[in-house]
């Protein structure tokens, strides 16, 4: 998911500096969405991680 984030951040930087205002806010906008969504499921994931831990391993 990152990298989708990574991939609208260029595709904005490059808009910029081609010109295109628009696109380029639009692609800034949905990197930044799609970097918080990131977070949001890293720390879900972290506290998921935490409240059921590790199995118990069988001999």
């Amino acid at each position: 998911m990152l990298g989708w984030a990574l991939t609208f951040l260029v595709v904005a930087l490059i808009a910029a500096v081609l010109g295109f205002g628009g696109i380029a806010g639009v692609a800034v906008e949905v990197a930044k969405i799609v970097f918080f969504v990131a977070l949001v499921l890293l720390a879900i994931s972290a506290v998921v991680h935490l409240v059921r831990g590790r199995p118990p391993t069988v001999p």
